[in-house]
């Protein structure tokens, strides 16, 4: 397939981890909303490359980017190294086995990643962590693939081909939805201390390409590179020819919303 091929020829380097940025309305939302002094700390779990962290880090004098993927860590670091971000300190750790002082950070954020981590622990833990007013901000975004055009449900079917054919499956946690459904985050933020204050939705249309769903898919927990290992290339191959005849002149577009949702530590 010649879309396939043009798109992909000579592109290990253009396979770096991808993840779709926070809208800048919303990072300056979220810092006004949570009434930030801009001298305090900032606590991100579960950061991934960073989408949180980095436009975030202006209002503070302290950045922890925690992630559990030493990879994902190092690709922080370098991109702190790079963008002079001096106050961004990486740390490779879980949620739930962090270790930071108690009252240390004015906030904390956890993009994407709330449903993967022991919620009520975790929960426990952050609220111990924040100082008396301080916030939790649980931010998310939909994922290309839980889309209903033609290009997400193919998307979807390529990725559950490769997690059957990697044995990937387990790296989802099971059950999650169930648990959210019976037990919603609010419900553990609150059970934990919290005060809900409220919910901010931000949409904004997004044309995605080839190489940065390969990116996306990299940065996730169920196929990141190290679980593609050898196969990356027919991965990536078979990409290409699953979404091939779905794409607009070579890209793929959808409506991003993404929300953050508030809760705050009583004084």
């Amino acid at each position: 397939m010649r879309f396939a091929a043009d798109l992909y020829r000579g592109a290990a380097a253009a396979y770096e981890w991808y993840r779709l940025p926070y809208p800048a309305a919303m990072t300056a939302d979220l810092a006004r909303s949570a009434q930030v002094s801009g001298r305090g700390r900032l606590l991100d779990l579960a950061c991934g490359t960073g989408q949180l962290a980095f436009p975030l880090r202006h209002w503070f004098a302290e950045v922890w980017a925690v992630d559990q993927e030493p990879d994902m860590v190092e690709v922080v670091r370098a991109k702190a190294a790079t963008a002079g971000a001096w106050n961004l300190r990486p740390v490779v750790s879980s949620a739930e086995t962090l270790g930071a002082p108690p009252e240390y950070f004015e906030l904390a954020v956890i993009g994407n990643a709330f449903h993967r981590l022991d919620r009520d622990l975790a929960t426990g833990r952050i609220f111990s962590w924040l100082q008396s007013g301080g916030h939790l901000a649980l931010c998310w975004s939909p994922q290309p693939w839980t889309g209903e055009q033609s290009w997400q449900r193919a998307l979807a079917a390529a990725l559950d081909r490769w997690k059957a054919a990697l044995g990937a499956e387990h790296r989802i946690p099971a059950g999650w939805e169930e648990a959210r459904s019976r037990r919603p985050d609010s419900e553990v933020l609150s059970d934990a201390g919290f005060e809900l204050a409220g919910s901010h939705e931000f949409a904004i249309q997004h044309r995605w390409t080839l190489p940065e769903l390969a990116g996306l898919i990299r940065s996730t927990s169920f196929l990141p590179a190290a679980v593609l290992g050898d196969q990356a290339a027919v991965f990536d191959a078979d990409l290409a020819a699953s979404l091939g005849h779905h794409s607009d002149d070579g890209a793929f577009t959808e409506t991003v919303s993404f929300v953050y949702e508030l809760a705050r530590k009583p004084d």
